[in-house]
């Protein structure tokens, strides 16, 4: 017997066994209402506290992330500008051993111009001379009658005479005397001039040293506010960290061109070298020949920068004393320039299989050259250059990956802090999805069974009126 008759209960009428049926249902589903409403309720709840709780999960490790940024930023930011510290106070120890370490030679010469520039103003002070003492003899002479005697008027011609002699000669030596002091004054003008030079040089010093101060108080400033741990230098410090991570991809892409045409320079000419028939799993063996050529390169220029304390990527190498350092300086250096000579020939080498190339080509196509080419050692020399010069143009690549790599902590914590707090929001919103889906499917049951619903909500609001029937009948009589 198939299931199809199973459910015909009466026999030759589908529809009125499929409303049986559904009259069955529905009863059914009402007389398990509120069983059913509290196994929906029950299920919307546990979806909504689970993922209530595993968006506070990912809230809290969102904060602990956050915190964690946030120190490591801090950290780094403390170091950064502890190094800037650092090399100020360099500056202002080798401006001081360089100008003030001579400083009581200095004032020696200061105080011997300045003794000397006295002791001649002083000499060329204007003494005035002293009156003559027979003017008030003359005076007293000229009031004298003459009462037309020759005998005084003689008198009065030689002193007359007599005070213009003396007139000439007071004029002479007083011109003598200013002439004296203006040569002294002449005199004192190299010394005027060689103490102007130095109290200039002691004062380009001084604002020197200033203009450092204020560099170190503003770098103090900022240290302090660091150490501090405010909103605000979390904020400078995040700013900062994400402009060096794009600016060090930028340089980064920039190299990673170089390395590349550095490959295509000397990848065809290493397969003379190693056989262009010989591979290394699926790759040419030229090919990874001149890839680790110049991986080398970038390694040696690592070792270069961290030897010169450029960059800080190996506190090791930081770490050694300076004759060791020196000694690795120039075995890195050495190594960077046999490199750079190597690939110079290998540039060399490709120009002419280029050229043997180019003429197997018209030599199986029976072409003629039909000319020489003009100027054909351009090319040669250019890639010769370009040989030589790439390897030491990537040695400062440790400069954008040092930058590159400190910034791309940060970048990585707030792009995880972000990824974080979004999963939170997107389980705190399944959460609240799942509670309201729980009264959705509450009311979609109670749809089902609207009709003996309705009829239970007919009787209740029956029975509900009739007590305030008999109370107003009550109330009537």
């Amino acid at each position: 017997m198939s299931l199809t008759k199973l459910l015909i209960i009466w026999p030759g009428s589908p529809v009125i066994s499929m409303l049986i049926w559904i009259v069955v249902m529905v009863v059914l589903l009402y007389l398990a209402r509120t069983p059913a409403h509290r196994a929906i309720h029950s299920l919307a709840r546990v979806f909504h506290n689970g993922f209530r709780l595993m968006a506070r999960s990912v809230m809290l490790a969102e904060q602990k992330l956050a915190q964690r940024n946030k120190e490591v930023l801090l950290n780094a930011g403390i170091e950064s500008v502890e190094r800037l510290i650092e090399r100020e106070f360099h500056r202002v120890n080798s401006v001081v051993k360089r100008d003030l370490s001579g400083y009581p030679t200095l004032h020696r010469a200061l105080s011997d111009q300045t003794t000397k520039i006295d002791e001649d103003y002083r000499d060329s002070s204007e003494t005035p001379p002293p009156p003559p003492g027979w003017i008030n003899a003359m005076e007293a002479v000229a009031n004298l009658p003459s009462q037309g005697d020759g005998t005084v008027a003689n008198i009065l011609n030689e002193i007359h005479k007599t005070s213009v002699t003396q007139y000439k000669t007071t004029m002479e030596e007083y011109r003598k005397a200013v002439a004296e002091r203006h040569n002294l004054l002449k005199k004192m003008m190299p010394y005027w001039r060689r103490m102007a030079q130095t109290l200039e040089q002691v004062g380009k010093t001084i604002t020197g040293l200033h203009e450092r101060a204020n560099v170190i108080d503003n770098r103090m400033a900022e240290y302090e506010e660091i150490r501090e741990q405010t909103d605000k230098s979390a904020r400078m410090l995040t700013a900062s960290s994400l402009t060096q991570f794009f600016i060090s991809g930028f340089v980064l892409l920039i190299a990673v061109g170089g390395a590349v045409i550095n490959f295509n320079l000397i990848a065809l000419p290493m397969s003379e070298m190693v056989g262009g028939g010989s591979y290394i799993g699926s790759f040419k063996t030229a090919n990874v020949a001149a890839m680790v050529i110049i991986l080398v390169e970038v390694a040696m220029g690592l070792y270069l920068m961290e030897s010169l304390r450029i960059t800080r990527l190996f506190p090791i190498i930081g770490q050694m004393d300076d004759k060791m350092r020196t000694r690795m300086i120039w075995i890195t250096f050495s190594i960077l320039l046999v490199l750079a000579s190597v690939e110079a020939a290998l540039a060399y080498m490709r120009d002419q299989i280029a050229a043997d190339m180019q003429a197997l080509r018209h030599s199986l196509a029976a072409v003629e050259s039909t000319g020489v080419a003009i100027n054909s050692w351009i090319p040669t020399v250019g890639q010769m250059v370009m040989g030589f010069v790439l390897p030491f143009a990537l040695t400062f690549v440790a400069i954008p990956l040092e930058s590159f790599v400190h910034s791309s902590r940060t970048v990585l914590g707030v792009a995880g802090t972000a990824v974080l707090r979004w999963l939170s929001f997107f389980f705190r919103l399944l959460g609240n999805v799942s509670r309201y889906m729980g009264e959705l499917l509450v009311n979609i049951y109670d749809l089902f069974i609207f009709p003996p619903l309705w009829v239970e909500n007919l009787i209740r609001d029956k029975r509900q009126h009739q007590p305030e029937i008999i109370v107003e009948e009550e109330a009537s009589r």
